[in-house]
């Protein structure tokens, strides 16, 4: 089992609570960004920086029983189709329940800017983003140390 974080857009803060995380459980971070980003992981990938690169390496090398961290829709629905788990980094895990809703939800809100529309960005992240997230990542990882 490991934590494969998908580091292009992911927060510093996201990834230290990842590499406490993993600390607390013996379990390896691996982290997967372009060559345009400084990351400092003791397992960490470069690849380059054309598009969806990153997030290919990532469903190559997460495996059923891992957790990945990414706040992308798609890579996440392809990963859920492995049985990895996945979290984003506000602390809200992907479920494929769900999945083709977000992915349906993102697709109506690219047509829509292609459209000329305009939608509103991400908010600023707080304090609470990252305790969500820390205590999201360790039930996940507790649940599926004791299975």
């Amino acid at each position: 089992m490991k934590i494969v974080v998908d580091a292009d857009a992911c927060p510093k803060s996201v990834l230290q609570i990842c590499i406490r995380a993993a600390q607390d459980y013996e379990i390896p971070v691996w982290t997967v960004a372009s060559f345009n980003h400084n990351i400092v992981s003791d397992h960490h990938i470069v690849v380059g920086n054309s598009s969806q690169e990153a997030d290919i390496k990532v469903v190559n090398l997460a495996q059923a029983g891992d957790v990945a961290v990414t706040q992308d829709w798609g890579l996440a629905a392809m990963l859920l189709g492995k049985g990895v788990k996945c979290i984003n980094p506000l602390g809200r895990e992907f479920n494929p329940s769900t999945i083709e809703f977000l992915l349906e939800e993102r697709e109506a809100k690219a047509k829509f800017r292609r459209g000329g529309g305009k939608t509103k960005g991400p908010k600023k992240r707080s304090p609470e983003n990252d305790q969500q997230f820390e205590t999201c990542l360790q039930e996940m990882l507790k649940v599926i140390k004791n299975q």
